[in-house]
């Protein structure tokens, strides 16, 4: 079954890689006129959350006949998608892996630098309408909620074997959830007489514990998200891309991530901010200015979905896309993970070796 997608923030993130007077604040007051006299643009691409192809097809129409573009993706169906597009137009490298794999799964095709790349980050469209991926508590199925449905554990099955504290801690930091124990309780409790088998079954127990949400918020949205980011090792992923991207960006390229939810964006700001500010940390120290650490980013703000993308794609309402570009500077000698926080440091929670699993090259 085909389940439909709009690509969200689509406009300026493709001007954000091809553009290079691009202004996030133009794009921000939904005043930016596109232009059709743009030159192609030569160079290697990454789209690594190449989901069902919307940002990708947009980037394509301004890249040049000799540009490549590598597509990434954990999701077998989204890469059924990209190797249909690959056969029509030969730009396209498909790459059936998540992007904290880029450097390695880029250098086998021999390529170390990069001219740009774009993260739509989280969960698609298509994975939250199939209910049999088990995304959606709004759509009975089973409780699974793996990107990559080829390795892993599902959801069911970690539930029925994680600690109550382990649950408790999930919960409360993934979900930022102030009613994490009582969850964490009740699914222990469950568990203990059936099993939660379905969405379903999740969500309606959820719902039975937290009995206080904003109007047109689910219960259970948080709790939903918690485990899907832990199952798939979200943030941990993302925090290994962000440092192979500072790695792989040549002098000038562009980074354009799309973030849907606070922790996701944190990180992404957080490690913006520390590349394009690194002498931030000496400033009150008698260091000279030209002994300061100069920036390995130049930050180019960040861009909002405006009224009429926010009321056209319900889903587009908390997305924030935050561009950034590479300088000449080198990467200090400590390397890129340098400017990127520690996850599991800044978290405290336990690693989780089942659901990141990657299959061999």
């Amino acid at each position: 079954m085909d389940f439909t997608h709009q690509s969200v923030l689509s406009q300026p993130t493709v001007a954000a890689l091809t553009e290079g007077d691009f202004k996030a604040r133009d794009f921000q007051a939904a005043r930016r006129q596109q232009s059709t006299e743009l030159p192609l643009c030569k160079g290697v691409y990454v789209d690594g959350t190449f989901g069902r192809g919307g940002h990708a097809r947009a980037l394509l129409a301004r890249l040049a006949p000799e540009a490549r573009l590598f597509v990434f993706d954990k999701d077998p169906a989204a890469i059924e998608v990209a190797q249909r597009l690959a056969q029509q137009d030969s730009r396209v490298t498909v790459i059936h892996a998540g992007f904290s794999r880029l450097t390695a799964r880029l250098q086998a095709h021999d390529v170390d630098s990069i001219t740009g790349i774009m993260l739509d980050l989280g969960v698609s469209s298509p994975q939250i309408d199939d209910a049999s991926r088990g995304f959606s508590f709004m759509r009975d199925g089973p409780l699974d909620m793996r990107m990559d449905t080829s390795v892993g554990w599902t959801a069911r099955q970690w539930l029925e074997t994680a600690s109550l504290a382990e649950i408790t801690e999930v919960i409360k930091v993934y979900g930022e959830e102030r009613f994490a124990f009582k969850i964490a309780k009740a699914i222990v409790a469950r568990r203990e007489s059936h099993p939660l088998c379905t969405t379903r079954d999740l969500a309606e127990l959820v719902a039975r514990v937290v009995r206080t949400r904003k109007p047109g918020h689910h219960p259970a949205t948080r709790t939903f998200q918690a485990i899907r980011i832990h199952l798939n090792q979200e943030l941990q992923e993302l925090a290994r891309a962000l440092a192979s991207t500072l790695e792989l960006l040549e002098t000038g390229g562009r980074m354009a991530v799309i973030s849907f939810h606070s922790l996701e964006d944190r990180l992404v700001k957080q490690t913006i901010m520390a590349a394009a500010r690194p002498g931030q940390a000496y400033a009150r120290l008698p260091i000279p200015e030209r002994d300061m650490p100069q920036p390995v980013l130049k930050a180019l703000g960040r861009v909002l979905p405006h009224a009429a993308e926010k009321s056209a794609n319900p889903r587009a309402r908390s997305a924030v896309l935050r561009v950034a570009e590479r300088t000449a500077t080198p990467l200090p000698a400590a390397g890129a993970q340098h400017f990127v926080p520690d996850i599991q440091q800044q978290y405290n929670l336990p690693e989780f070796h089942f659901a990141s699993q990657e299959r061999l090259p």
